[in-house]
């Protein structure tokens, strides 16, 4: 295998978010940089990420409150986020030029609500630094001795290196290339690495009502988890109904628990479509409905009194109700049925999708084999890792992409 005569300062094995932040912050210290991509473009996942959106970083600028989210791994992280938080990440995105806005439950997206401008931004400060960039060049091999990267083996050479910052991504979105080559390594290298699942995932499900209402998105609703029959825990944000279960923000920061639950047994819910309105305020409001449509059939007004979209699906979990029945004839009783199952609809939870839909996967190397100071890793001594390579629970809004900044500022720096 060759050797590459241009030996470099810092190399970073890895063109995403965290990648890309890493080698700009080296690059502005005046260091000799190169990243090495396997695929044909830098920052693939970046550009999908949020459904194409964005979520940039969550705008909770006090840091003991934001590295709660992480769980065991915050107390970890003090020491990175003291150099660059969320505070800083909006300092950096809109000193370049990119004001950022902050959404519902303190998520903050760019103003264009476009993930390739967050892309463009790096890509340009990255370039600005002098970073050198070969795509289609995976690394096949880490080259080691004696606790020291001597390094890289490619298909168009070994490339060298005082520095190397390891920053592959973890395992969910694997068609834009994080398919966990980074794990392989970190363990061949001697880290403890622990096993991904995916935590932040959508939920499939067995009914068919729930499927019928795909691409319908509604923002309050509370969602009851049961196992066996028994009440576990419930949250309240916004459902997305898909072809195969759900999804949405709700979903997603729920995925984690729910996984628990289904190793222990059956695990249904109940989606109050009402959360904020008692079942005592929900008939008063239907019998208004009723009042103001009395001659109308029942199916023609049914929309007036579910949330929007939904009427197809629910009307199927009412068969002992006739929908051409006019509104005045409807009976108390078939009246109390519909407000009860708008309180609680029911869902039996299958499965957890898998990586190809998971929005963040944790596993990662344990943080005690990490100067998490520096991101060094405490194994190897001229190795510094990044963002989705931490074993670390990522919870949805913003938290996986600061991670991302956050390490790969201070490995950049560190490096």
């Amino acid at each position: 295998m060759k050797l590459n005569t241009e030996h470099f300062d810092v190399i970073v094995i890895g063109g995403g978010a965290s990648g890309m932040m890493a080698a700009g912050v080296a690059g502005q210290k005046g260091k000799k940089v190169l990243i090495l991509e396997k695929n044909k473009n830098l920052g693939e996942k970046l550009k999908i990420t949020g459904g194409g959106r964005c979520n940039v970083t969550n705008a909770e600028f006090n840091v003991r409150e934001f590295l709660k989210i992480y769980g065991d791994g915050g107390k970890f992280l003090n020491s990175a986020f003291s150099k660059f938080s969320a505070k800083d990440t909006f300092e950096f995105f809109e000193s370049k030029g990119l004001p950022l806005v902050v959404q519902a439950r303190k998520r903050a997206f760019p103003k264009t609500e476009k993930a390739l401008d967050v892309f463009n931004i790096l890509n340009k400060f990255i370039i600005s630094n002098g970073v050198k960039i070969k795509t289609n060049c995976g690394v096949k091999k880490i080259l080691h001795e004696k606790g020291h990267i001597t390094g890289l083996e490619t298909k168009d050479g070994t490339y060298t290196a005082n520095s190397y910052i390891l920053a592959t991504g973890g395992l969910s979105h694997p068609e834009t290339g994080s398919t966990g080559d980074g794990f392989k390594w970190l363990a061949d290298l001697g880290h403890t690495v622990k096993k991904p699942t995916p935590t932040i995932v959508p939920l499939a499900v067995e009914e068919e009502w729930i499927k019928m209402l795909s691409g319908i998105s509604l923002s309050f609703m509370k969602i009851t988890f049961y196992l066996d029959g028994v009440k576990k825990f419930k949250k309240i944000g916004k459902i997305l109904f898909t072809h195969f279960g759900l999804s949405g923000p709700l979903i997603l920061n729920s995925s984690s628990e729910v996984s628990e639950l289904l190793h222990e047994g059956i695990v249904t819910a109940l989606i109050d479509t009402y959360p904020d309105t008692d079942h005592g305020a929900l008939e008063k409001k239907i019998i208004k409905t009723f009042d103001e449509n009395k001659n109308k059939s029942l199916k023609n007004i049914f929309k007036e009194i579910v949330p929007e979209g939904m009427s197809p699906g629910v009307m199927t979990l009412l068969p002992q109700i006739n929908f051409e029945t006019k509104v005045h004839s409807i009976t108390k009783e078939e009246r109390k049925i519909i407000v009860d199952l708008l309180k609680a609809l029911p869902v039996t939870i299958t499965e957890l999708m898998g990586y190809d839909r998971a929005v963040v996967a944790d596993g990662g190397v344990d943080l005690k084999e990490i100067d998490t100071k520096t991101m060094q890793s405490l194994k190897i001594n001229n190795l510094f890792i990044t963002g989705d390579l931490l074993h670390i629970n990522k919870r949805s809004g913003g938290y996986p992409l600061q991670l991302c900044w956050t390490t790969g500022f201070v490995a950049g720096e560190s490096a």
